[in-house]
């Protein structure tokens, strides 16, 4: 594992994965999983959105955003559902290690879509600015929930 050598200050919650979803194909209700294999340059194993040299290969969203509008994990095609960090503060370019070895690459925020207000009317507009971040897989491996999550 990557070691930062920056420790949280105290009393401060370690970044961690809450949740990991799987989208299987367009439409489709989202398979909860405990672990998911992440193909570098790809995207998690089994998701729809795994495509070569795409900027969606995987999306992220905090919890604390989700609570906030009274969602839950996967209700907006999440894959990985994030706690303790501040997904919207990333920059371009920025890199996440989670687990041992998964490396990801903030891509860009995602723009909630016409199809939010499929899930509740007015929820497109409550997620301008907060849906969450797309990123792309640097370093694949396995994921599961419970895995720290370190901004490199």
């Amino acid at each position: 594992m990557i070691d930062t050598g920056i420790a949280p200050p105290h009393g401060m919650p370690l970044s961690s994965v809450f949740s990991l979803q799987l989208c299987p194909g367009h439409r489709k209700p989202m398979l909860f999983v405990a672990s998911a294999a992440v193909i570098a340059g790809k995207g998690l194993d089994g998701d729809t959105h795994a495509i070569e040299e795409s900027s969606r290969q995987i999306l992220l969203i905090g919890k604390e955003t989700l609570d906030e509008l009274h969602l839950n994990p996967g209700d907006v095609k999440e894959n990985i559902t994030t706690r303790n960090i501040s997904l919207m503060r990333l920059q371009f370019k920025q890199q996440l290690l989670i687990g041992d070895s998964v490396v990801l690459e903030i891509t860009k925020p995602c723009s909630p879509c016409s199809r939010m207000d499929e899930i509740r009317n007015g929820l497109r507009q409550q997620l301008a600015g907060k849906r969450g971040m797309l990123a792309r897989v640097i370093n694949g491996g396995t994921i599961k929930t419970g895995d720290r999550i370190f901004v490199q």
